[in-house]
């Protein structure tokens, strides 16, 4: 098990903003993410959390403070390839494609390589390499569409692991699959994180179960609620005070 380096920010969000309009969607938010944190960043529907996360990625500018990936500001920064992104997949893959796993595994490598860059045999190494670490090595040759939504979820976390990186964002990844398979994915999470060092930014509005698995939460809500621990976020009943009295929190005791 690694521990967090405190002292190595990999992404610094100072007073960010982010306005649609005339709507104010985030409001001064300042947020850093440490070296080996597994972070879950949680809110109500309509927060800002996705909005966040684009600032993050640099697929939105924020509107006012500033954002530094890996101490470099963002519009410097061009080491994309340390930044792995694993989105909804059903709204952003088409399933239809004829495409293997390990066809959408080594889409990974691109970001390493370049677009126009023939795919090479240490690129296919490092594919077959991400698809065994999440268990879908056996499942390489069969069509992404012919998958169980737990399963495309693990192709899609390989091709982020593809590109080697240093930190992954995952967008309501658990979204449409049953529980068992939720505990597979989150377990598969706790083994990248844990045992491969991985930093993790995990996007959910599933408060019961993030709180449960990840090492720190923040909590958005237009501002940045709190940024603590999952221990302390529960005592202190800032669930019940965002989502409301309904809300019935379990800790499942995986926090490191």
């Amino acid at each position: 098990m690694r521990e967090i380096d405190h002292g190595k920010n990999i992404i610094e969000v100072k007073n960010a903003s982010f306005s649609y309009g005339n709507a104010e969607v985030l409001h001064d938010i300042t947020l850093d993410i440490h070296q080996g944190d597994y972070l879950g960043v949680i809110g109500p529907n309509g927060a800002g959390k996705t909005t966040l996360l684009k600032i993050m990625l640099g697929l939105l500018p924020a509107s006012g403070g500033s954002v530094r990936l890996f101490g470099r500001p963002i519009r410097e920064f061009t080491a994309w390839e340390k930044i792995g992104y694993v989105p909804q997949k059903a709204v952003h893959f088409d399933v239809n494609f004829p495409a293997t796993a390990r066809e959408v595994a080594l889409m990974g490598r691109y970001a390493r390589r370049g677009l126009l860059r023939r795919i090479a045999r240490r690129d296919r190494e490092i594919a077959d390499r991400a698809l065994r670490q999440v268990g879908m090595r056996e499942k390489q040759n069969s069509l992404i569409g012919d998958l169980s939504g737990g399963e495309q979820q693990r192709v899609f976390i390989a091709r982020a692991l593809a590109g080697e990186p240093e930190i992954i964002f995952l967008d309501e990844p658990t979204t449409g699959v049953d529980k068992n398979t939720q505990d597979q994915f989150y377990a598969l999470l706790r083994k990248l994180n844990r045992e491969l060092g991985l930093t993790l930014v995990l996007i959910s509005h599933d408060i019961e179960r993030v709180a449960g698995e990840v090492m720190h939460i923040a909590c958005i809500d237009k501002t940045l609620v709190c940024h603590t621990s999952p221990q302390e976020f529960l005592a202190h009943g800032t669930s019940t005070a965002l989502f409301g009295a309904q809300t019935k929190i379990i800790d499942h005791g995986h926090h490191v």
